[in-house]
């Protein structure tokens, strides 16, 4: 994996992706290391974000490496018009690694074709978000003790939630069960079904949360993504579609843990936070970990 750029989960085969998860709990239990002190990381924001780059922030200042970057493009030549491909030949030149956020599919693709170092897509618009996928991944194998024979529900924005885009397809390599719900003008998009198909593996759509409660080891919850939207009027319309309330776990099972990619809105209810199901915030500081093991990967130096 060492220089290699991470732009879609398929970039890394399912042997990698293994790997990246058992360097990630090393990790998670080995945080006194200071592997990346000749290291400079670029982190470019396009677009708001505060797990992901706050994470990945971390990840490298906890094991003695440099940050440099913008998580606002205000303050950068970008405002004056410089076109991506300079901003990023221009990185290049000051940093080992680049992670990039952008609204603008494929741009990360773009970015790792002309960069001169290896690149990490943290979200290109609504097309993929490959280190959540490591992290959910990770945080599936926690909770459950295993990735394969799983029955795991997708709650909520099914057709602009990138998470959950590169998750399937992750999952379609362990035999999973699929149970997707959403509001029918939000449902995963069929080129994403179409690898499960391949796989020939089982999913079920609905568009009622009550029937998959019963049946899933992991229930993962998205919010409904107001900046996807191209008018106020069809958020309005579906933005409360799907909120998770504590009485609802009722005769779930023992095992069922709650994801979310963060941040809620309103989609889970706070009362929910305390119970024995909720993992998203362990999730999110997983976060620091699998992007520790990705970068060290990457760099070479475990």
């Amino acid at each position: 994996m060492k220089s290699k750029s991470l732009i879609s989960i398929n970039d890394f085969t399912k042997e990698e992706q293994i790997q990246i998860l058992d360097l990630a709990s090393y990790f998670e239990k080995n945080q006194n290391q200071r592997i990346f002190e000749n290291y400079v990381i670029a982190t470019l924001f396009f677009e708001p974000s505060t797990r992901t780059r706050l994470s990945f922030e971390s990840a490298v200042n906890r094991f003695g490496g440099k940050v440099i970057g913008f998580a606002d493009t205000s303050s950068t030549s970008v405002q004056k018009g410089e076109s991506l491909k300079d901003t990023i030949l221009t990185v290049s030149n000051y940093s080992d690694l680049i992670v990039m956020r952008n609204p603008i599919e494929g741009s990360a693709r773009f970015a790792s074709e002309i960069a001169k170092v290896p690149v990490i897509n943290a979200g290109d618009g609504s097309n993929q978000h490959p280190t959540q996928t490591l992290l959910d991944l990770f945080s599936i194998r926690q909770t459950q003790g295993t990735l394969d024979n799983l029955h795991i529900a997708f709650v909520g924005d099914l057709k602009y939630g990138r998470t959950v885009h590169s998750l399937v397809i992750a999952l379609s390599n362990y035999n999973t069960t699929f149970y997707f719900v959403s509001p029918t003008e939000l449902k995963l998009p069929s080129s994403v079904k179409m690898v499960i198909k391949e796989k020939k593996l089982t999913y079920y759509q609905s568009t009622n949360i009550n029937d998959v409660m019963s049946q899933c080891d992991i229930l993962y919850m998205t919010r409904i993504q107001r900046e996807r939207f191209s008018g106020p009027l069809e958020y309005e319309r579906v933005k409360d579609s799907y909120i998770l309330h504590k009485e609802m776990l009722d005769n779930t099972k023992n095992n069922l843990k709650i994801l979310h990619p963060l941040p809620r809105v309103n989609e889970i209810s706070e009362d929910i936070d305390d119970t024995p199901q909720a993992y998203y915030f362990q999730q999110a500081l997983n976060g620091v970990y699998v992007r520790q093991a990705l970068i060290a990967s990457i760099l070479g130096v475990k």
